[in-house]
This record gives C-alpha cells, structure tokens and sequence, in this order.
C-alpha cells in the first residue's frame, strides 16, 4: 500500500523534555490507525508535528511523498490534513451550520482558480452534519451544544474540509455509550474514502476501529500491529494495558 504519512527521525524536545524521539512512522492511504500509550506518551505532541500546529525539533514528514516539515498548519488543511481537537475548538457564538460552513469555505476558498456559490457551501455544510447526525441541530448556537454534540460538530468541521487524513485526538471524550456506538459507525464510513489516524483511550473502540495499532511511550514507538497481536504483546500490557494475569 502507498504511505500516505512518512516521518523520519521525528522528535521534539520541550526545555529539559524530550516529548517525542526519533520517530519512524508510517501510515499507508486507505488505513484507519490508532496511537495509543500511557498519558505523557508524546502522542499529541506527534500528531500536532503531522498536522503542523507543532514544529519538530528534528527529523522529517513526507506526506503523500512531499516534504511537508516546513510547511505551516493551514497549507496542510489545503493538501488535506485535518485535525480535531483533544479539547473541542469551536465557534461558541455562530451557529452549528455557521461553524461547519467556516470549514468548507477555508477549503474550498483554498483551491486556486475555483469559486463556490453560498449555496454548494451550504450543500457542503449540511451533507457534513448530516454524517455526523447533526442536521436538527443546524441553526442552534454550537456553545449551547452538549459537549458531546460539541466533539461531533468538530468531526463535521473537520469533514468539511474534505481530509485525506483525518487526525481525531480523543474523539469519544464526552460521548455516551450510544453515542460512541454512532461514532464507531462513523468512522468506519469516513475511512472508506479517507485515511483515518486517531488517538483514543478507549480500548474497546480502539480494537473495534483499528486496523494497525502503534503503541507509544516515553516519546517512542515500543510496538505496532494488529489489535490482537498489540493485545498480546507483553511491553505493551506492561507500559499500558496491565500485567497480564498470568505475571
């Protein structure tokens, strides 16, 4: 399979911590991964150098085999990286179809020589909250939202921008169970056409989406596999998972 997302050495030091170290990844197109690891693993850290709102302090990023290290955060959004947020980042006092609209119109805007009618915005804005299941909320004001409400209008914001890549920082934060049910689902749809990286506590979503888990700790990739061999690998019940019964 093509790599989609390549890094090379990639590391990032913060003062005295050394947050991610030397990192060797790679994610092929088409995939749905998941990072997990202990808190104060690096994963954020390594995701936000991936989608630019973090600059590494050493090493490289290929997307789609270009060089993207230098390239800043809203140049990614145009060749289609999107990334949702640990902690949701919306527009408290517009409207849920006002924010997802701002999304589609930062990357239709984007793509030179093209111009949109505010009516294919609109189209794009409602066929995004509907993925989510949102589209009774259109014309509420997002920071009245449920939080869990809040976490989805994120994922359509992030839709919006039609992603090859689509990064979800603990999405299922703040979702009841039927609501982790309904985003299972619509992950599995997203990565029909679109590579999905996500970084999630929640094991049982975690096994149920992934098909390559790469584990970290301390910064560094200890493992990567499959949901069943990442089950059975001992260092990673050891760092993060829990001793196995057995000792």
């Amino acid at each position: 399979m093509t790599a989609l997302v390549e890094t090379r050495g990639l590391s990032r030091r913060f003062g005295g911590l050394q947050a991610v170290d030397g990192v060797d990844f790679t994610l092929p197109e088409g995939e749905i991964r998941a990072i997990i690891g202990p808190n104060g693993a690096g994963k954020t850290t390594f995701v936000g150098m991936i989608c630019g709102r973090v600059a590494p302090s050493s090493g490289s990023i290929l997307f789609d085999g270009a060089d993207i290290t230098s390239m800043p955060a809203d140049r990614r959004v145009m060749v289609g990286i999107a990334y949702t947020f640990q902690i949701t980042s919306i527009f408290a006092n517009l409207t849920v179809e006002e924010n997802v609209t701002l999304a589609a119109m930062r990357r239709h805007v984007g793509r030179a020589g093209q111009r949109y009618s505010a009516a294919e915005l609109q189209d794009a804005s409602l066929s995004a909250l509907e993925r989510v299941d949102l589209q009774n909320y259109a014309s509420k004001t997002a920071g009245n939202l449920a939080y869990g409400h809040q976490r989805l209008l994120e994922v359509a914001m992030g839709l919006a921008l039609e992603p090859r890549l689509l990064v979800l920082d603990e999405p299922t934060q703040g979702l009841s169970d039927t609501e982790i049910e309904g985003f299972i689902e619509l992950v599995r749809d997203i990565g029909r056409e679109a590579t999905v990286l996500l970084i999630e506590h929640n094991m049982p979503v975690v096994m149920a989406l992934a098909e390559t888990i790469t584990v970290m700790d301390r910064g560094r990739i200890i493992a990567e596999g499959t949901p069943e061999a990442i089950r059975a690998d001992r260092a990673v019940q050891e760092a993060y998972l829990g001793a196995p019964a057995d000792g």
